[in-house]
């Protein structure tokens, strides 16, 4: 029996572990690799390739990069690489009709939560920002939604206490890769039923920006301690600390939630070798990775060794 021939879209390192396991499985021949175009990125915006095009030129594998995936001329050359299936996972497009319905087994994807919650960009950072107990991957079955076509399959994971977006990430990725392995065959194979998503409980996850990450001590500290972990570690948290002239931004990388402490929210009400804590609207957060702006990042303690903050001083959320 021939292989499965497998178009594979994907742009995030998200989708990088499920490309090589379709690699390494002797059923499926990926016959060629979508991803994004490359991008400007750092101080001198030289252009990057996305994570994906890295992995397929290693794997020696063909690579289109359309601006726009309705692109005719790309169309035509994917569809001139007769997939029987194509794989999805953090691709950044969504697929019109022609493509979706392009293989004789249509298109795939590996989303990271229990589909119809966290719909859309952000549903890894989403999870943890919510405080949720558990989180998962499903593979479905593409329509012209977003995120809204039948589940094939899924698994669920705990989002433990020392989880952050990266650890989770992390985690996702390699269950859906396992994942992923696991349904095609019976999928193709008619063994699997797509199940429609439900209505009841979707949600969307909205695409995460800079802004997000502003601490605002007014929240309770079991909040903040789930920002912090869910924008780690992009873009990460920040507050700003007191200053004669101005207030200097804070970078917090890792913090824990105390529930007994109580103050005015922003209140420094510990800051000695032990660790800087600060009152919140409920409980306090202790704060213990820090990063002053154009600084290194260091423990809490050593941040207050070079920067000494007094008990009863304010972090803000503003510089105003």
């Amino acid at each position: 029996m021939n292989p499965l021939r497998i178009v594979f879209m994907g742009t995030a390192p998200l989708a990088c572990a499920s490309l090589e396991a379709l690699t390494r499985e002797a059923a499926f021949s990926v016959v060629g690799v979508v991803t994004q175009p490359d991008r400007p990125k750092g101080r001198d915006l030289r252009l990057q390739p996305s994570a994906v095009k890295e992995l397929a030129l290693q794997k020696e594998l063909p690579v289109l990069q359309p601006e726009k995936a309705r692109n005719e001329d790309f169309v035509q050359a994917l569809r001139a690489w007769r997939p029987d299936l194509i794989v999805v996972a953090a691709y950044g497009q969504l697929l019109p009709t022609v493509i979706l319905d392009l293989p004789r087994f249509h298109c795939v994807n590996v989303h990271t939560s229990l589909l119809p919650k966290y719909r859309g960009a952000a549903p890894i950072q989403w999870a943890i920002l919510n405080g949720d107990a558990e989180t998962g991957v499903t593979i479905m079955q593409m329509e012209a939604g977003l995120d809204t076509g039948p589940v094939l399959s899924r698994e669920v994971t705990p989002i433990r206490p020392d989880d952050n977006a990266q650890t989770l990430h992390d985690r996702l990725a390699a269950l859906g890769a396992q994942l992923l392995g696991r349904t095609i065959p019976d999928y193709v194979a008619g063994r699997i039923t797509p199940e429609p998503q439900p209505a009841e409980g979707a949600s969307y996850a909205r695409k995460i920006t800079k802004e997000d990450g502003r601490l605002d001590w007014s929240q309770p500290a079991r909040a903040l301690w789930n920002r912090v972990r869910g924008l780690t570690p992009w873009p990460g948290t920040f507050t700003f600390m007191p200053a004669d002239t101005k207030r200097v931004l804070l970078k917090v990388w890792e913090a824990r939630p105390l529930d007994s402490p109580v103050g005015t929210p922003g209140q420094i009400l510990q800051a000695d070798k032990s660790g800087l804590v600060v009152a919140c609207g409920e409980g306090a957060l202790q704060l213990l990775c820090v990063q002053r702006e154009g600084s290194r990042r260091m423990t809490a303690a050593e941040f207050l060794a070079g920067h000494p903050l007094r008990c009863g001083e304010g972090l803000v959320s503003s510089w105003s």
